[in-house]
């Protein structure tokens, strides 16, 4: 190379000066059999110029990498001239994030240890108190920004991360330059070159203040409680408050874009509504409803904060106008890069239902079809490509679409209404097609008779919830 930008660089990291003099085919192995090197030969026979988007995969320390580019090639006194605009995701990705870390108080990062660039997204600026003009803080110098009960454990930490490659999942309290205190869970991940020594660091912050906090009030109720008990009323009338927050009316009625939607909730345990399904049920800023079914994996609090996470994130990722298929697979980041000790998985449908064109696009994560009625015969939707959420890094989903006439019934539901001890998941949801035949969904509220010709009390072992949505 004859010359380079001073601002400038590669895939590896080097600039401009650094690249001034090399050869292409050394500083590049194997770029001479690419569709790029033929199209270098091919305007400088022919003078004229190309502009295109090409990808290139390097290997850095062993490491492996693909960019993708926008490249303009000219000719240029005997020789070329070459521009080059990086077109990887990291500010796609930012965008896209922005929402969901700003509802979660998280934010991301990404070092790498081979070129020594460091990236923060905007959040963890905020949670950190720092000033973006400043830079992202090195993660050999994190610690210094720790509690002076904390700074040893975290140099360890990233002491083990850097050099080992040891991951990191821990809370710390960071000293603010207010010296504000925040509780900061720090969860990082390497990925590793061919002889296992780190080369990327990947990490996620995420500010439990307000959790902490809670935890203590918690604490400061308990010791309350057992000192003083006359103070129970006021505790359970608290709890049902935010349950009534938190978690689904048991039974209601909608009008959304010219739908009727009816509702049924069952928890297992009558008047703790403490499980893991949930649905929504609103209109959007543009006239469309959403419309969705979800089942966190377990019961208990833990079950419950991570449906009310994904309840609320979901919702407003829709408002945004965000593609369905995206929005999973944001969910589904959400829950791989936040499990901890308590990690969960989770199923759902999404549906976005447009009145003027009668259309229902619909995705899924590992959760049963819906079950579309229409002139009396009921069928179960094919489902689109989409498994659950929270198993693995990167899924594959797909959006499908339907068009509701008048006269027709969907239900959504959980898997709560068709699965019972010792049968498979097929004939469950065949005798739920049966059952729904046998029914009239036009009367009022048709769900409380199909919920109970379905499940028998003694056989209510999972929650329930359904929608049954006319149109």
């Amino acid at each position: 190379m004859a010359a380079a930008g001073s601002e400038a660089f590669d895939a590896v990291g080097r600039r401009g000066p650094e690249l001034v003099g090399l050869s292409l085919v050394d500083s590049y192995p194997g770029i001479d059999a690419t569709d790029l090197w033929r199209t270098y030969l091919d305007v400088l026979a022919s003078g004229t110029p190309y502009e295109g988007a090409v990808e290139y995969e390097e290997s850095a320390a062993g490491f492996r990498q693909r960019s993708r580019y926008r490249v303009r090639v000219a000719c240029c006194q005997g020789g070329l001239v070459v521009s080059y605009a990086r077109l990887d995701s990291d500010e796609r990705e930012q965008h896209r994030l922005a929402l969901m870390q700003s509802l979660g108080r998280m934010g991301w990062t990404d070092r790498d240890l081979v070129g020594g660039s460091i990236v923060w997204s905007e959040e963890v600026y905020s949670i950190f108190g720092r000033d973006p003009g400043q830079g992202p803080v090195p993660l050999e110098e994190l610690a210094a920004h720790a509690d002076d009960e904390d700074r040893p454990v975290m140099e360890q930490a990233v002491r083990g991360l850097l050099e080992a490659g040891e991951p990191v999942d821990r809370t710390f309290r960071i000293r603010l330059p207010d010296q504000q205190v925040r509780h900061v869970r720090i969860v990082a991940e390497t990925d590793n070159d061919a002889l296992g020594r780190p080369v990327r660091v990947h990490g996620l912050f995420q500010d439990l203040s307000a959790a902490k906090h809670a935890e203590r009030q918690l604490l400061e109720h308990k010791r309350s409680v057992l000192a003083q008990q006359s103070q129970l009323a006021a505790e359970r009338d608290l709890a049902a408050r935010l349950q009534d927050t938190l978690l689904p009316v048991p039974q209601q009625q909608l009008a959304l874009a010219g739908l009727t939607v009816d509702v049924a909730y069952l928890p297992v345990q009558e008047g703790l509504r403490l499980g893991g399904d949930w649905y929504s049920a609103v209109e959007l800023p543009d006239g469309n409803a959403l419309l969705v079914v979800g089942d966190v994996a377990g019961h208990g609090l833990d079950a419950v904060a991570t449906m009310a996470q994904l309840r609320f994130t979901a919702k407003g990722m829709a408002i945004t106008g965000s593609p369905l298929p995206e929005i999973l697979a944001n969910l589904n980041t959400l829950l791989v890069h936040t499990s901890g000790r308590h990690s969960h998985t989770a199923t759902m449908i999404m549906a976005v239902y447009e009145p003027a064109a009668s259309r229902l696009t619909w995705v899924r994560a590992g959760h049963p079809p819906p079950l579309l009625v229409r002139d009396g015969h009921a069928r179960f939707l094919p489902a689109p490509a989409g498994m659950l959420l929270g198993a693995v890094h990167d899924p594959r989903f797909e959006a499908s679409t339907v068009e509701l006439c008048p006269g027709d019934h969907l239900l959504l539901y959980t898997d709560g209404l068709i699965e019972r001890p010792g049968e498979s998941i097929d004939q469950g949801m065949a005798r739920l097609a049966e059952t729904v035949q046998a029914k009239d969904l036009a009367a009022p509220r048709p769900l409380n008779g199909l919920v109970s010709a379905l499940v028998a009390p003694h056989d209510h072992a999972d929650d329930i919830c359904v929608l049954h949505i006319a149109r």
